[in-house]
C-alpha cells in the first residue's frame, strides 16, 4: 500500500469528509448549475465547504471537483478550464485543511458511455489524465475515482490517475440487483475487487446509492476480496420528495451507529455521501474514536 495511505491507517480508521453538492447549494449554487466552476467564481463559499468538514474532525478531505472532467465541463461550455477548474480545488481545499487534514481530489465520471460508443478509451483516458495531472501538479496528496458504475470506464481511470505518482482510491456505487450489491453494470463486489485491484488501485470501496446500512455486507465482501482496508462513504439514507425539496431523513447519530459494524467488516476510511454534513462527520469522528 502507498506510504501516505499506511500513515494515515497507522492510528486507526480514518474520518473523511461528507456531501459538496448540498453543502454548496446551501450556500446558493443554482440547482443544475455546475458545481465545479465555483472554484473559479466562488471560491470562499468552496473553502467554506472544506473547512466546516475539517472543523468537524476529518482527516482527509475531497475536493470541488466530481464533475471537472473534459466531458462534463464541456456540457456548461467550460471545456477551456479542465486545468484551472481542478488546480483551483485542491487549492481551495489545501488552504481550509491548513495542515490539519489531507486533501484527496475527486474524480468522478465522464458522462459518457464506452459500451454506447460515445466515446473511445483512448479519448476518455486522456481526459481523465488531463484532470489527474492538473490536481497532482496543485497538490493533491491522493486521488479518489468516485461513484463509478462501469467498469471499463474505471480502469481507464485508475491507468490514468496512477500515472501522475499519486496514491489511487478507486470507488463504485452497489445499488442494483435484489440485494443492492450489484452496480448498474451488473458487477459485484468480488468482481470489482479484483478489477480495480488489477488495474493498480491502491485502495478500493464503495460510496453513494444507498443508506449506510446496506454498506456493511458491501465492506465485508470489497475487503474479504481484496484483502485490505475499504475506502466507504454512504448517504444519510434514502432522499425523500417533501414539498419539492429533498430530504434525507436519517440523523447523524444514526449514521454514526453503523461505524462499529463497519469497522469490523473492514473500513478503514469513513465518510459521507449525499444528504451528510459536517454535523455527521462529528457523530461519526465521536463514535470512531470512542
Amino acid at each position: 500500500m502507498h506510504p501516505v495511505l499506511e500513515e494515515l491507517l497507522a492510528a486507526g480508521p480514518v474520518v473523511t469528509d461528507g456531501a459538496w453538492g448540498t453543502q454548496l447549494q446551501a450556500r446558493g449554487l443554482p440547482l443544475g448549475a455546475c458545481p465545479d466552476l465555483w472554484n473559479l467564481e466562488q471560491p470562499q463559499r468552496v473553502e467554506e465547504v472544506a473547512r466546516a468538514y475539517v472543523d468537524s474532525g476529518s482527516q482527509v478531505i475531497l475536493t470541488n471537483t466530481f464533475g471537472a472532467n473534459r466531458f462534463v465541463l464541456q456540457r456548461h461550455g467550460a471545456a477551456d478550464k479542465v486545468a484551472a477548474i481542478n488546480r483551483a480545488g485542491v487549492e481551495i481545499s489545501r488552504r481550509a485543511a491548513s495542515g490539519r487534514a489531507k486533501v484527496f481530489a475527486s474524480i468522478g465520471p465522464s458522462g459518457v458511455m464506452l459500451m454506447m460508443g460515445q466515446t473511445s478509451a483512448a479519448e476518455l483516458q486522456t481526459a481523465f489524465a488531463e484532470q489527474a495531472q492538473a490536481m497532482a501538479d496543485a497538490g493533491a496528496d491522493a486521488l479518489v475515482i468516485e461513484t463509478m458504475s462501469d467498469p471499463a470506464e474505471l480502469r481507464v481511470a485508475i491507468v490514468a490517475a496512477k500515472a501522475t505518482g499519486l496514491p489511487v482510491v478507486a470507488c463504485m456505487v452497489f445499488d442494483c440487483g435484489k440485494n443492492l450489491d450489484r452496480t448498474m453494470m451488473g458487477t459485484t463486489p468480488e468482481q470489482a475487487a479484483e478489477t480495480l485491484l488489477e488495474a493498480g488501485a491502491d485502495l478500493i470501496g464503495s460510496n453513494c446509492g444507498q443508506g449506510i446500512a446496506g454498506f456493511v455486507p458491501i465492506c465485508r465482501r470489497l475487503r474479504d476480496a481484496g484483502s485490505r482496508p475499504v475506502w466507504i462513504k454512504a448517504n444519510a439514507g434514502l432522499p425523500q420528495l417533501v414539498d419539492g425539496q429533498t430530504v434525507y431523513a436519517q440523523s447523524p447519530g444514526e449514521f454514526a451507529d453503523y461505524a462499529p459494524a463497519l469497522i469490523e467488516a473492514g473500513a478503514g476510511f469513513l465518510g459521507g455521501c449525499c444528504g451528510t454534513t459536517p454535523a455527521f462527520i462529528a457523530a461519526l469522528c465521536e463514535k470512531v474514536r470512542a
